[in-house]
């Protein structure tokens, strides 16, 4: 029964890495601060959810999972709402979708 918990911890925790790496990438590659910002949102819940389960499996029932799953309920309360304030302190900034702010020029030119 231990090794099959290791395994499914293990493969939490390997896709909630991957889920972060590929949301840090979108945060650079993405046009605009819309796009960065849902992809870092997203991933940012996935790979909290994905890595905290996996962090949980390995602590089995003790106080630290207690912990954890608190950690993991703030952690998913405060971040869409961290986001969502983010993106309407842009649009009264004046940014709006689809414009891009980084100042290069457009691929498809």
């Amino acid at each position: 029964m231990n090794a099959v918990l290791d395994v499914a911890s293990w493969v939490l925790l390997t896709l909630g890495g991957i889920s972060v790496l590929i949301g840090g990438i979108g945060a650079l590659r993405l046009p605009d601060l819309f796009t960065r910002m849902h992809a870092a949102s997203i991933t940012d819940s996935i790979g909290a959810i994905l890595v905290l389960t996996g962090i949980m499996l390995q602590a089995g029932l003790s106080l630290a999972t207690i912990k954890l799953a608190a950690i993991l309920l703030f952690l998913l309360l405060t971040s869409p709402t961290a986001s969502n304030a983010l993106a309407a302190a842009a649009m009264l900034a004046g940014n709006k979708p689809g414009i891009d702010t980084t100042g290069g020029k457009d691929d498809a030119q």
